[in-house]
């Protein structure tokens, strides 16, 4: 099993010939490698941008690779919990492995922040679930726009196709109720796995039942499988995305046939478009600033999911550290509570409000319309 620990731990100033220790432990789990690393590497390159300091208590981030394997997410959560007794778990970057996660964090009374696409690591709410937090915009806050984007352009009909793993489940859910309640009729409901090569079957089902437009919830260049599936089979109606296609590798496999396409994400995707009346602009310029000049290369929305991951806790610990100290099962109750009243947090994705029942947070201030137009990402304003 590979336990690479990466060394990243952020410690005080020095003080004569001695160093002050780290008072906060967080793990962060991350696919640095494997299948999911398109996801993990930008998650694990984000936690060097994160703060090194939480009111008067410094910060040690202990960084693991779960190799994209769910049983090493699973091993990795029960190492930091009895050996290191971390305060807070960041992590782990598939949906899967998160699942897998949810009764060791809950058992541990851990505070999970989970930077993963499924809202089902948070909703339905219960004792398990209380203990996760997850740190990107929930499906509800990213349907809700697709919803009104459909009906702006009159659409009455969808097909809806999306991974065959908990992403895809959770979506179906969230547009179907969604779609119900604005009298859009979902006509078709396909899945896909992530590792297709083409979905030609699930393609010929969607046209077939007719749809006005077709609803892809997949992640990144897996994405573009159907897209492109829809149209070299001459599907001639919109085609609509989820956040989760809001990277470059989607429009690096898809090419041309995506052009036009239009996709609900955070305004992160556009830093150059970003209004000034956004309230979020200013700390989401500075992750996309710190990023490009610390690797070369604008971040990927995943990366973004442990930066604010990292803000939410600035923010909890110094109120948690009032009520216990680091270290011990009393803070990391506190910390917890302490997540759960976090509110108007400009984060990178947006504005952030946590409260019992929502452990995610994000509102509409963070979204935008994007659609693809000559090879880039671009903000559709109207």
């Amino acid at each position: 099993m590979k336990l690479a620990r990466i060394s990243c731990v952020l410690l005080g100033m020095l003080f004569g010939a001695g160093v002050a220790l780290a008072q906060v432990k967080i793990g962060v789990i991350a696919s640095a490698s494997g299948p999911t690393a398109f996801v993990g590497t930008s998650q694990k390159n984000a936690v060097a941008l994160l703060p090194k300091k939480a009111g008067d208590l410094s910060i040690e981030y202990m960084i693991f690779d779960d190799a994209s394997d769910p049983t090493q997410s699973v091993t990795l959560t029960k190492k930091l919990l009895a050996e290191s007794k971390v305060d807070a778990i960041i992590g782990p970057s598939g949906s899967p492995n998160a699942m897998g996660m949810l009764q060791f964090v809950a058992e541990g009374q851990t505070p999970l922040l989970a930077p993963v696409g499924t809202t089902a690591v948070v909703q339905p709410m219960d004792d398990k679930k209380r203990w996760v937090f997850r740190t990107h915009p929930s499906d509800d806050v990213i349907g809700e726009g697709i919803i009104q984007a459909m009906q702006k352009r009159g659409v009455k009909t969808v097909g809806f196709i999306g991974r065959n793993d908990p992403y895809g489940e959770s979506w179906h859910r969230t547009i179907s109720g969604m779609a119900a309640k604005a009298n859009i009729q979902i006509v078709a409901n396909e899945r896909y796995n992530r590792t297709d090569q083409s979905a030609t079957g699930q393609v010929l089902k969607l046209i077939a039942a007719k749809p006005d437009a077709v609803l892809i919830a997949g992640v990144s260049a897996d994405a573009a499988t159907p897209h492109t599936g829809l149209s070299d089979a001459g599907f001639k109606g919109m085609i609509y995305h989820t956040h989760g296609a809001a990277t470059p590798d989607f429009i690096k496999i898809g090419g041309k046939k995506v052009e036009g396409t239009l996709i609900v994400g955070p305004l992160l995707i556009v830093p150059d478009e970003i209004p000034d009346s956004a309230p979020s602009k200013k700390m989401t310029l500075e992750f996309v600033n710190s990023y490009a000049k610390e690797f070369g290369a604008r971040p990927p929305i995943f990366g973004a999911g442990v930066f604010d991951a990292g803000l939410m806790l600035s923010q909890a610990i110094p109120v948690a550290a009032k009520k216990a100290k680091p270290g011990s099962a009393e803070f990391r109750v506190a910390l917890r509570e302490a997540l759960e009243g976090v509110k108007e947090l400009a984060a990178s994705q947006g504005v952030i409000n946590i409260t019992p029942t929502d452990h995610s947070g994000f509102d509409h201030r963070g979204r935008v319309l994007l659609t693809v137009k000559d090879g880039k990402f671009a903000m559709v304003k109207d």
